[in-house]
């Protein structure tokens, strides 16, 4: 008995099936069509997440073709859909607070982070200079420490941030040199210093942005409010920025040639791009979406895409007021800029790879092996869709749905259910 005992051992540990093996990944992602810009993969691949689910290690185990489902706890059905790094949306708003006058700034315009970024794919943003040196404490303690989305920031140059005219208006608000000594003081929170909504013939708030940056080593987001003359572009993007700076709303100002307001990078004479603006790309200046509420024309937009001028990075300047107006999320923008002509793989990197090097991030955005698994699966839906700006609307054959969002290892979206099995022990919500 003993004899065939060991024969039935020996025979069930040698043909044993795959299943009966340690399971070596929490996830596999099984059949997608992976997009990684930074490392210039783009076909059917799988991607195997380290550890267990809930567990510490939640990094990229592998990405390979075949990579055998019984090996996982859970296992994610990803054919006909793309595997992606998780979205990055570098101009959000994020300050949300209990401040009725405070509008961005630890007030009622701002949104809860996590309520909206997972289903739209994005596991990483940057708000956009809704806190200043004065106000960063409490957005750190309030949202960032309390999100499970990674939640970056931008300092405003203006102390209090973004509380109105009284403070964004006030040169008396904007010091460099507390700016960049908090920016120094939090390096893995603060990614860039921001100038927003200023009004006025004035380079003094531009200058002092960009010295706090300097100090901070840092990049600057520009976000030019309205000047009488207008402050030019050129001058900005030729003699103030340094490569790495960051222009955002790129595809908005007035589109006209009143001489004053906000500047629009496309000459609304000819619908060309402007040659300054093509030199300032060139040079390394960043151009970013920033759609918002009303910061995207497609009186601009449409030209450049058509010219081959893509924008380095896809935003959504997310807030109360341009989530349900033509904004919506970044599917929806990134469905837009496919609809306007850009490919497919360049809207990718816009929204993943590209935005992590601005801020100085490489270690996101991509899917190497040992970097945290932040994944977005997308369905791309065939059909007959409209989009729409401010000044018009345009029809698109495709659009961009989040299917599944995955976060340092661990699923915290699905659409459709996708993955077997769907109920895993969790670790305790923050």
């Amino acid at each position: 008995m003993k004899v065939v005992s060991l024969i039935i051992f020996l025979l069930i540990y040698v043909f044993s099936p795959v299943w009966s093996q340690e399971k070596k990944y929490s996830i596999v992602i099984k059949g997608g069509h992976v997009i990684d810009p930074k490392n210039n993969i783009d076909g059917i691949m799988d991607v195997a997440v380290a550890g267990t689910p809930g567990g510490t290690d939640g990094k990229i185990a592998l990405v390979a073709k075949n990579i055998s489902p019984e090996l996982a706890v859970q296992v994610v059905d990803a054919r006909g859909m793309y595997v992606t790094p998780g979205l990055i949306d570098i101009h959000v708003h994020f300050f949300w607070g209990t401040d009725l006058q405070g509008t961005y700034r630890n007030g009622p315009n701002g949104l809860q982070a996590d309520g909206f970024t997972f289903r739209s794919g994005v596991t990483t943003v940057v708000d956009a200079g809704s806190s200043g040196w004065k106000t960063f404490e409490t957005f750190k303690k309030q949202t960032i420490d309390l999100s499970r989305t990674r939640v970056l920031a931008m300092l405003n140059i203006v102390g209090e941030g973004m509380a109105g005219g009284k403070y964004e208006n006030s040169l008396e608000e904007m010091d460099a040199a507390k700016t960049a000594e908090m920016a120094k003081k939090y390096p893995d929170h603060v990614v860039g210093v921001k100038l927003a909504h200023f009004s006025g013939h004035n380079w003094t708030p531009t200058d002092r942005a960009i010295e706090a940056s300097r100090l901070a080593d840092i990049p600057i987001m520009v976000d030019f409010g309205s000047a009488d003359p207008l402050l030019p572009l050129e001058e900005l993007f030729l003699k103030k920025f340094r490569a790495g700076d960051i222009y955002t709303h790129c595809f908005g100002g007035n589109s006209n040639n009143s001489g004053k307001g906000r500047e629009s990078i496309v000459d609304v004479t000819t619908n060309k791009v402007k040659p300054y603006v093509l030199e300032a790309q060139k040079k390394g200046v960043i151009f970013d979406v920033g759609f918002g509420g009303a910061s995207f024309l497609l009186a601009q937009g449409q030209p450049a895409i058509k010219q081959g001028f893509y924008p380095n990075s896809i935003s959504t300047d997310l807030h109360t007021g341009s989530m349900n107006n033509a904004m919506k999320d970044m599917n929806n923008i990134m469905s837009l800029f496919m609809a306007m002509g850009m490919d497919f793989k360049s809207v990718i990197a816009a929204s993943t790879w590209n935005p992590a090097r601005e801020i100085k991030r490489p270690e996101l955005g991509s899917l190497s092996v040992g970097s945290d698994a932040d994944i977005a699966i997308l369905n791309v839906r065939d059909g007959k869709f409209g989009f729409y700006a401010r000044d018009g609307k345009i029809q698109g054959k495709k659009r961009i749905e989040t299917e599944m969002t995955i976060r340092a290892g661990n699923i915290v979206y699905t659409l459709n259910a996708m993955v077997d099995p769907v109920n895993v022990p969790r670790p305790a919500q923050r």
